[in-house]
């Protein structure tokens, strides 16, 4: 079999990448003219699937009345502080600056919120594993303060709510527990 040239390899390439594109194209448009068949079976789709998981979410009013409850309790106690409530995927569902809270202080509440759900423990306790383990505080997105708490539902982390703001992360986070702890109510 003879060899074909660089310039012909390059070109006889560029036709076929141009036919599959087109190809492509028409089945994508075709597709797109007659979408009822495949919605069909999308929502006929079989859930005992063991391929498929559901997963445990709070809703926007929970969050908002759980970041609402830490607030509150930081007002109690005269402290200026941001609140954020986080899904289990680190998403922010919810962030409350309160009056006069530093302007750090809502993107600290949303990293400490991100970090207490990704590891399903306080904040103040993964503060204390950097002793051996220092390069987590390297991970993006996370916060070791302490200000952040889990929120679980049966011993799975579902959200995570972070507070900062207050003049120690023990404040934060005893205000982050009292916006748990109106989930329960």
């Amino acid at each position: 079999m003879r060899k074909l040239s660089l310039r012909t390899r390059v070109l006889t390439g560029s036709a076929v990448v141009a036919v599959l594109g087109a190809g492509t194209f028409g089945a994508v448009s075709a597709s797109a003219s007659a979408p009822a068949a495949e919605t069909k079976a999308a929502v006929t789709a079989d859930t005992a699937n063991r391929n498929l998981q559901q997963s445990t979410h709070l809703t926007v009013a929970a969050a908002t009345k759980a970041a609402e409850a830490a607030l509150d309790a930081a007002k109690k106690e005269n402290q200026r502080v941001s609140v954020a409530v986080v899904d289990r995927n680190g998403n922010t569902v919810v962030t409350l600056r309160g009056d006069g809270a530093g302007p750090q202080s809502p993107e600290s509440a949303v990293k400490k919120g991100y970090t207490a759900v990704s590891w399903n423990a306080p904040t103040s306790e993964l503060a204390k594993r950097l002793a051996q383990a220092p390069n987590l505080k390297d991970i993006p997105g996370t916060l070791f303060l302490a200000g952040g708490a889990p929120v679980q539902a049966k011993g799975a982390p579902i959200a995570g709510i972070g507070v900062a703001g207050a003049p120690s992360g023990d404040l934060d986070e005893k205000f982050a527990q009292a916006g748990v702890a109106a989930l329960g109510k």
